[in-house]
């Protein structure tokens, strides 16, 4: 039975941290990442910082490595990896690191091999246009592997949340949104889709999930994160967050925090501009912080650094270029791992910077890997460049370089992919999700809530046909009947029974006597809802953030 969290949001598996710490860096299916220099870089050499956490006597006996064994460091390589990769790095040209730190997006199905190979990048992260079935891209990993002779592997990346941001869908299994998470209570829920979800990408080639996503959302004002967020509650997305990593950890391929300083809070899209961060650093400290802080703890080995203004840190600067917010990630958090940026070709840096500009001045703060460069090839060049003329400091390249190749020969040992037959295995996991989420924000607690016959409306065509497959599966007419209304946004609607599918604000003001947020829009989601409409399940999700005029937080299990 799944480990609920409490319903006042307390922490729940804060208990299980300094396990889930060593979890992630010595669990054999671990996959993990680079790790970041500091902003000084004053020091000929950065050293790697020493893990002084006393394993739990659970890790003693279960998973610690033999006495003889190399350390490992917080983030996840040993200190003889790391070693490695700074013997590595020091046979590179100053044009090879330059690569080194750049992760690359690209047009079309076929990855840019021939540029792997010239400028020595460090890897690609995978688009939605980049994607046609689970064989092509196990075909695009092996491709972008044998680009060239490196002795590790280069990261194949993508987004894959759940929810509204997933690039793959599909015959692989498609989760809901993260904030089913928050509205479940789930802990080993969370930690089961994470595994799930990355078993799925390491089995066709993916070595990073740019997940779990730990913004704190303030609410309807939020317009970028909303259900990426799994919570208002800081406490409860830091559970959550924790969770999610050790299902990651178990599958074997790396995660990525996003996007400090915090995104959740900030009442502008950085893919169009500059979002400005008005809040104190107390106030960021006491909110936004605390997920990031957590996930540092449990051993993260990436955090994704957001392009936004902090007006009380570095006004009129984006986080993802000022080292002055690096410092706080780095100082203030004691995160030694990778930084990477958020993907440098949305508004919020091109409005601004070119693309050369950008990618050096992120380097200067101290972050260790340049993602998206609206052009690689300036890119490129302009970080080499500032390191002939000495704008950037060679040994901040190389530290940068250096982490990432420690990761990688880390990710390197994890245990081998699941084979083609685990994508879209997951399909009853996410219907348990989904089912556990699934919020009754008015009306009765039990069903039915609809008749035999249903007319649907609302939502996209996809999700009017996803719920007209799972109706109609399910024995119900559709056409004609109760009218269940789908909610794709903010805008409130009527009906006999209202849907929200994505953040559930829109309930409020809605006139309906069933309002349900789902969620989600997977069609194990409306499978779920379907038997929840019909009474054959039972909905016990809560809400995790404030929906004014909502007349119930939800249905809470009654106590066996």
């Amino acid at each position: 039975m799944s480990r609920q969290l409490p319903p006042n949001d307390l922490v729940a598996v804060r208990g299980r941290l300094p396990r889930m710490s060593r979890l992630l860096t010595i669990t054999a299916a671990v996959a993990l990442m680079v790790a970041a220099c500091a902003s000084d870089d004053s020091t000929p050499k950065e050293s790697p910082p020493v893990s002084t956490s006393t394993p739990t006597a659970h890790e003693t006996t279960a998973a610690s490595p033999s006495p003889e064994a190399p350390e490992p460091l917080a983030w996840g390589p040993t200190t003889s990896e790391y070693e490695e990769a700074e013997s590595i790095v020091a046979e590179m040209s100053v044009e090879q690191q330059a690569g080194q730190v750049i992760v690359a997006n690209y047009s079309g199905l076929e990855p840019p091999t021939e540029l792997i190979a010239e400028l020595g990048l460090g890897g690609v992260i995978v688009m939605g246009d980049n994607v046609e079935s689970p064989d092509q891209l196990r075909r695009t990993a092996e491709a972008v592997q044998s680009a060239d002779d490196r002795g590790y592997p280069l990261i194949v990346s993508v987004d894959q949340e759940g929810g509204r941001v997933a690039r793959v869908r599909e015959p692989a299994t498609e989760f809901p949104s993260y904030m089913t998470f928050g509205a479940a209570r789930s802990a080993d829920l969370a930690t089961e889709v994470a595994r799930a979800s990355g078993q799925e990408l390491r089995a066709m080639g993916f070595t990073m999930v740019f997940a779990p996503d730990a913004d704190v959302t303030t609410g309807a004002d939020d317009p970028t994160i909303g259900s990426r967020s799994a919570a208002s509650n800081p406490e409860l997305v830091s559970d959550l967050v924790a969770a999610s990593l050790e299902g990651y950890s178990r599958a074997g391929i790396v995660p990525v925090v996003k996007h400090f300083p915090g995104h959740g809070s900030v009442p502008a899209d950085s893919h169009e501009e500059l979002p400005v961060q008005t809040a104190s650093l107390e106030e960021l400290q006491d909110r936004d912080f605390i997920p990031f802080r957590e996930a540092v703890e449990a051993g993260i080995p990436v955090v994704m650094v957001g392009h936004i203004e902090v007006e009380a840190v570095d006004p009129g600067t984006p986080s993802s270029l000022s080292s002055d917010v690096v410092g706080l990630l780095r100082d203030e958090l004691g995160f030694d791992g990778l930084i990477v940026t958020d993907a440098m070709d949305m508004g919020a840096i091109t409005e601004a910077y070119g693309p050369a500009e950008a990618a050096v001045r992120a380097l200067e703060a101290g972050i260790d890997v340049v993602l998206m460069p609206a052009d690689v090839r300036a890119a490129h060049a302009a970080i080499v460049e500032a390191v002939s003329d000495g704008r950037l400091d060679t040994d901040r390249l190389a530290a940068a370089a250096t982490r990432g190749v420690a990761l990688m020969l880390h990710q390197q040992k994890a245990d081998e992919a699941p084979g083609p037959d685990a994508v879209g295995s997951h399909g009853e996991l996410s219907y348990d999700a989904s089912l556990a989420g699934m919020t009754i924000a008015a009306g009765q607690c039990e069903g039915p809530y609809v008749s035999d016959s249903i007319e649907v409306v609302g939502g996209t065509e996809l999700d009017r046909a996803r719920l007209t497959a799972a109706a109609e599966e399910a024995g119900l007419s559709v056409g004609s009947g109760d009218v269940v209304r789908l909610l794709g946004g903010t805008d409130p609607g009527s009906g006999d029974v209202v849907v929200a599918l994505d953040t559930p604000y829109a309930l409020g003001a809605s006139e309906a006597p069933t309002k349900i947020a789902l969620y989600g829009r997977t069609p194990q989601a409306f499978a779920a809802l379907v038997d929840v409409l019909r009474g054959n399940e039972t909905a016990h999700g809560r809400l995790p953030v404030d929906v004014e005029g909502a007349e119930q937080l939800g249905c809470p299990e009654s106590p066996s």
